[in-house]
């Protein structure tokens, strides 16, 4: 996308966010959803399709500019990017990077219209960081796999039109080779939702149990056409999908410095606006520091991603270092705010809450820094 083009696509983000998300915050922190007219104008804007090429009728956008376009959606309630997350996300990546060409005109399009929203089924009740171990089994038979187990805390699961789903297919081989990753559309017979989850924050954003019962799906609709290979096709996305999440929590942390400012401007006490009080005002500076540094550690991994750079240690210190700033920010929010931040009529409250999710999805914190020190280690001569 030429530079002007993209321009113009971020302001209309811009505005989008600010003229149609923000002033829907509360309905969807009430109606534990996002409203449907919501999700029509995303699509007509064509966010579902920010990462699929533009020959398969999505935008195309290089991580630089994905990552531009998820600051703009994290400045409201991340209730609104998790609708496009999934399939922005590895819902889509999987098969543009590892997908036949039968498989990529298939399901790209639908995708990129939002017409069919992807969801990735990974983490099980036993397998979450150690995504090697998962148990859900895809047993072949004949032309067919047939797939049994639970996936657990599936993100757009209620909304999905096809799942990305990480099995075990061949049992005969330990840990990640035995993986496979299949296409399977929501309504494959022996696929069902379980109740919705019930979470600390980011209302709005569906998640369920996924549980497959004797589900058919067809040995071609594995990624690639070869099975065993569904866990790197899984490690291929990570790098981008850890500057996605980044993106999102240096978008946040500028939404909050923005309310603390605005608070610290407004309440009075000792007769004075709060803002006056150095304490206040360390508290305002740390954050507005914290959220310099993690909107440059992202754009600047973002454009080396896109040059073809290694950069698998500095995604995971940029994913690690935004997401634990963001938590910082939004606690000093809360710490600004006093009581009334304590109260759910603030929306720092509720921006705290949805935060704490970010330094667990896409691989928790800890695990960032073990693939940080790994790659360190590795470099000085240590197989860490």
């Amino acid at each position: 996308m030429d530079s002007e083009t993209f321009a113009l696509l971020r302001d209309t983000v811009r505005r989008f966010v600010s003229e149609r998300l923000v002033p829907n915050e509360d309905r969807v922190e009430h109606e534990d959803a996002v409203p449907e007219e919501i999700v029509a104008e995303m699509r007509a804007l064509g966010l579902f399709g920010l990462s699929i090429p533009a020959e398969y009728g999505g935008l195309g956008l290089s991580m630089a500019e994905e990552a531009a376009v998820i600051y703009e959606l994290g400045r409201t309630a991340l209730a609104f990017r998790s609708v496009i997350g999934t399939t922005v996300g590895i819902g889509s990546q999987g098969i543009v990077i590892d997908g036949t060409e039968e498989q990529k005109r298939t399901w790209l399009p639908a995708l990129a219209s939002g017409e069919c929203i992807a969801s990735f089924a990974l983490t099980e009740p036993d397998a979450g960081s150690d995504a090697a171990s998962i148990r859900v089994s895809a047993i072949r038979d004949g032309d067919n796999y047939r797939i049994n187990g639970v996936k657990r805390y599936i993100t757009n699961a209620p909304r999905a039109g096809l799942f990305t789903l990480m099995a075990r297919s061949e049992p005969d081989k330990a840990g990640a080779a035995g993986i496979s990753a299949f296409i399977v559309p929501a309504n494959t017979p022996g696929l069902s939702l379980g109740k919705p989850d019930k979470k600390m924050g980011q209302r709005g954003a569906a998640t369920c149990d996924v549980i497959f019962d004797d589900a058919i799906v067809p040995a071609a609709n594995i990624i690639g056409g070869v099975p065993g290979r569904g866990f790197k096709t899984a490690m291929k996305v990570l790098n981008r999908g850890r500057i996605h999440i980044a993106a999102l929590a240096s978008g946040m942390a500028q939404r909050l410095v923005e309310e603390q400012v605005n608070y610290a401007v407004a309440r009075k006490q000792f007769g004075q606006a709060i803002g006056g009080f150095q304490l206040i005002q360390g508290m305002i500076a740390d954050s507005r520091t914290e959220a310099f540094a993690s909107r440059l550690m992202m754009e600047d991994v973002a454009k080396r991603f896109d040059t073809g750079e290694d950069i698998a240690a500095d995604a995971a210190s940029t994913k690690y270092f935004t997401t634990e700033a963001v938590g910082r920010i939004a606690d000093r929010a809360v710490q600004i705010h006093g009581g009334a931040g304590y109260m759910n009529e603030y929306k720092v409250e509720r921006f705290y809450r949805d935060v704490r999710l970010l330094r667990i999805y896409e691989g928790t914190s800890q695990i960032q820094q073990t693939i940080i020190a790994k790659a360190l280690l590795r470099g000085a001569g240590l197989q860490a």
